[in-house]
């Protein structure tokens, strides 16, 4: 994206608090396997009304996903987890289960208050609105 658009992608994306076995709030000392966050793929897309952002988060549920405004930045952040029975227990694994983490930096011209947010299969939508007074507008032209 040029330096022109309302909605910029930070340079550089902080890594989620760094991640143990048993969560992120778990001590699990020195051999505990630790996990770094994970760029989530997106494409954002504008029209008159505002911003359209999909997210990419595969294996993130709503009650571990969480959409912020700090400031002037939007954080998206999610955790994946395999579904897995209770009465199962992991003798073997590959899949990973990252933390994503993404932070783009909002302009004045959109409004942050009134952004929605939607989770399907998956992929997140986000729609964050331009400010009434940023939106194009039709002025009507009267005849003398």
């Amino acid at each position: 994206m040029n330096q022109n658009t309302a909605l910029n992608q930070n340079d550089v994306v902080r890594d989620v608090a760094p991640a143990t076995q048993g969560g992120a709030d778990s001590a699990q000392g020195a051999g505990a396997q630790r996990t770094t966050a994970v760029l989530p793929p997106v494409d954002i897309f504008e029209d008159d009304a505002g911003f359209t952002v999909l997210a990419d988060l595969p294996g993130v549920s709503r009650d571990r996903m969480a959409v912020r405004v700090d400031g002037d930045s939007l954080v998206i952040e999610g955790a994946a987890a395999a579904p897995v029975g209770a009465d199962m227990t992991l003798i073997y694994g590959e899949v990973l289960n990252p933390l994503y983490r993404r932070t783009f930096t909002l302009s004045r011209e959109l409004d942050p208050g009134k952004i929605e947010a939607k989770l399907d299969d998956g992929v997140l939508r986000l729609h964050i609105p331009k400010a009434e007074e940023a939106r194009p507008r039709r002025i009507e032209v009267a005849l003398a």
